[in-house]
């Protein structure tokens, strides 16, 4: 190949690059959920995007640095747009009594983790098996409760400890929505189901709005 040859390619290639990326992140998603993560690998990754997989490496330096960009996609996990609006919704949803903010939320958090059944897969896998992929969702995930924390805590809260009441309904967010894959009913709730999910929102809101405040509260953050 001529010199002239290799930097044509190259421009090529970097002109590219945006589509290449997006093909690759895309396709693991698409192995996943076709073979499983023991079949995930960079042959069948590259294969499923048809590019070679030499361009793994080039644009992401190894597997790991491409699991990370997926984790990081909003097909993979809901993004702050999703989860809390623009800027103007947020501002919305800071004049809203706090109860129904934190309800808005979080109806909008097992909305998006419901309607993404390959991360439920991995969130359940990552219960039994540590990889770089469940390693990159909790960091990406970390990133996100964060701003979700950040948000309530400038929605005007009653006082309590809103980190572990968040996580409490994170928590059983995230295992009733993985539960709704195989199991459709706990509890005589239909977990599957849109309406009695809209229950255990109204719920979340019920008992956020029922928290005692002042006073009582600093016993249930202190322990006295």
């Amino acid at each position: 190949m001529s010199m002239k040859q290799a930097v044509k390619n190259q421009k090529h290639n970097q002109k590219n690059r945006p589509e290449t990326e997006a093909k690759l992140v895309k396709a693991i998603g698409e192995v996943l959920a076709e073979r499983g993560f023991a079949k995930l690998g960079i042959n069948a990754i590259a294969r499923q995007a048809g590019v070679d997989k030499v361009l793994i490496y080039r644009y992401f330096d190894d597997l790991d640095g491409l699991m990370q960009a997926y984790a990081k996609s909003s097909d993979f996990w809901p993004s702050s747009i999703e989860l809390l609006g623009d800027t103007n919704a947020r501002e919305q949803l800071k004049t809203m009594p706090f109860a129904k903010a934190f309800a808005a939320v979080f109806r909008r958090y097992a909305n998006a983790l419901r309607s993404r059944p390959l991360t439920l897969e991995i969130l359940s896998w990552e219960t039994i098996e540590r990889n770089a992929l469940t390693i990159a969702l909790e960091e990406v995930r970390e990133a996100a409760g964060l701003e979700l924390m950040a948000f309530l805590s400038e929605a005007n809260p009653p006082s309590a400890d809103w980190q572990a009441i968040a996580n409490i309904f994170s928590g059983a967010i995230h295992y009733l929505a993985i539960r709704s894959r195989k199991v459709t009913v706990f509890s005589g709730m239909n977990i599957a189901g849109d309406e009695d999910w809209e229950r255990l929102i109204a719920s979340i809101e019920f008992l956020v709005e029922n928290l005692p405040t002042d006073n009582a509260s600093k016993h249930l953050t202190t322990g006295n």
